[in-house]
């Protein structure tokens, strides 16, 4: 018997067969699906110091379980002392088995560890099905050592679905567990 994460159990036996009468599917694959996740941090002060990009991917490596990359800057702005090529965040994509974990650890133990946590705002859709959560502090996921922790950073986690309407990715996101504000 092979491992197969919790969420992806769920979804194929329990989520999949409520969304497909909710929103009366004809076919097991019309029903929405999460495609991928991607967790991005901007990080403009790394111009002056190169160990802020070493740290963010560090800390993104043991949040995700995956070797993230560190984004360049495509032109030079003098106002903000950029120059073309130089690294100035950092982000990694999620795909199957990885990202059904890390949904699971974002939603059960990440999100509830937020200091004075009343739910996430259900107005990160973009109209095309996709949802984007801003996180203030990587030190809520537990796989961060608050004592090692050089600066407090923020991150972007982006959902992308196959849903085509708000409405489907929002039921979708609902049935793994999102905690939306009412």
């Amino acid at each position: 018997m092979s491992y197969s994460p919790r969420f992806k159990n769920q979804y194929s036996e329990e989520i999949v067969p409520a969304l497909k009468e909710k929103f009366q599917y004809t076919s097991v694959m019309q029903v929405p699906r999460l495609k991928k996740i991607v967790i991005s941090q901007g990080l403009g002060d790394a111009t002056a110091d190169k160990k802020i990009i070493e740290n963010s991917l560090q800390e993104l490596a043991m949040i995700t379980g995956q070797k993230p990359i560190a984004t360049i800057a495509k032109k030079d702005v003098s106002n903000f002392k950029l120059r073309k090529g130089m690294p100035i965040g950092a982000k990694v994509t999620l795909r199957g088995d990885i990202m059904y974990e890390f949904l699971d650890r974002l939603v059960a133990v990440a999100l509830p560890r937020t200091r004075d946590f009343r739910g996430i705002n259900p107005k990160g859709f973009d109209k095309r099905g996709n949802y984007n959560l801003g996180i203030k502090e990587q030190i809520i996921f537990p796989e961060i050592d608050i004592d090692k922790v050089s600066r407090i950073q923020g991150m972007d986690i982006t959902f992308v679905t196959s849903a085509d309407t708000d409405e489907e990715a929002f039921e979708l996101l609902k049935a793994f567990g999102f905690p939306f504000k009412k």
